[in-house]
């Protein structure tokens, strides 16, 4: 499979916040055609495309384009994975991050988060990927706000964010969003984040237990080795998205930097059912609705950055992923963050 996938588990999560605000959630699940068989399979994942497409759906009939900051949030440990337990018993917020940055694949491929210290903030970023669906706004706000409200029940603390930053633009209405993260928001920015105080994140938990964590974590490594050993194409895609700064990769490349021959590379994705044209493809649509949201890089910059030698080719791909040339995603992309409901092509 060349799509991003996100775990039952999330999903069943977002499906309960759903429901608990009396949404008709068998409608939303018909319109993003997701088969409901799949909160009965712990083992199942969605393509990160109907994730967006069910956020779409929910905004579009709920009428609410605020309804990724559902009131009725209840974080659970079940909802994130065995990551969840694993952060539950960190020694503190900081360890329990960097374990769910660590191990996020198990959760959703999807979506990356990675931390940085700046003076006396630290900086957490949350990068997520929709493939060949634009990304609602109502999805990034759910996933922060299922991030920081988790951080607060685990710390048993109503913890502040310094800030938020938010990749999309300006709501027409930006005071629901305010009022529920209750801090200083930037819209526009080149990623999404949530910037905590550093002393928030190195307070000790109440939760802590080394012994349930090294246990959590023996678990976690057990689970990742079978999640990576069946998932060539997941390392194939991050190392292509390592390499397109500096061109369009190569197979032979690529299977260099994974330690392994170009012809063992083929097989093992032939095993998946994908080839490595498919991939590189993906990869750069991914990273092509990622580069045209930002609103301060030009479309020159996201085709060099995506290996295209020049704007047409970047333009004819755009066109064949999105049925639009690059500034009309863009501009579609600028729409919807505005607007919360699905903006029209």
């Amino acid at each position: 499979m060349s799509s991003r996938t996100t775990s039952s588990a999330w999903f069943k999560g977002v499906i309960d916040v759903l429901e608990s605000e009396g949404l008709d959630t068998g409608a939303i699940m018909a319109a993003a055609e997701i088969d409901p068989a799949v909160l009965r399979d712990p083992d199942a994942r969605l393509p990160t495309e109907k994730m967006s497409r069910l956020w779409r759906a929910a905004a579009e009939i709920s009428g609410d384009p605020n309804v990724g900051l559902a009131s009725a949030l209840v974080p659970k440990p079940g909802n994130f994975d065995i990551v969840g337990y694993a952060m539950l018993s960190s020694k503190n917020l900081r360890a329990a991050l960097q374990s769910f940055s660590r191990h996020m694949r198990l959760v959703s491929d999807a979506a990356e988060v990675t931390l940085e210290d700046r003076g006396e903030n630290v900086l957490v970023r949350f990068d997520l990927y929709g493939g060949r669906e634009p990304l609602p706004r109502q999805r990034i706000e759910f996933d922060l706000l299922t991030l920081l409200t988790f951080c607060r029940w685990v710390s048993g603390r109503l913890i502040q964010p310094v800030s938020l930053w938010m990749q999309p633009p300006e709501p027409a209405d930006a005071k629901p969003l305010a009022a529920t993260f209750q801090c200083p928001l930037l819209f526009e920015s080149d990623f999404n984040a949530l910037i905590f105080a550093r002393l928030d994140l190195d307070a000790p938990l109440p939760s802590c237990n080394p012994s349930v964590a090294e246990l959590h974590d023996k678990l976690l490594q057990e689970r990742l080795a079978a999640y990576d050993g069946a998932g060539t194409s997941l390392k194939v895609r991050k190392q292509i998205a390592r390499s397109l700064a500096t061109g369009e990769p190569r197979r032979e490349a690529v299977a260099q930097a994974l330690n392994m021959s170009d012809r063992t590379l083929r097989r093992r994705l032939e095993d998946e059912g994908v080839t490595f044209e498919q991939l590189l493809d993906a990869t750069r649509c991914d990273l092509a609705q990622h580069y045209l949201a930002r609103p301060t890089m030009t479309i020159a910059e996201a085709a060099y950055l995506l290996g295209f030698s020049e704007p047409g080719a970047f333009n004819r791909a755009c066109r064949r992923w999105f049925e639009a040339p690059p500034g009309q995603v863009r501009d579609q992309l600028v729409a919807r963050g505005k607007n919360g409901l699905n903006a029209t092509a």
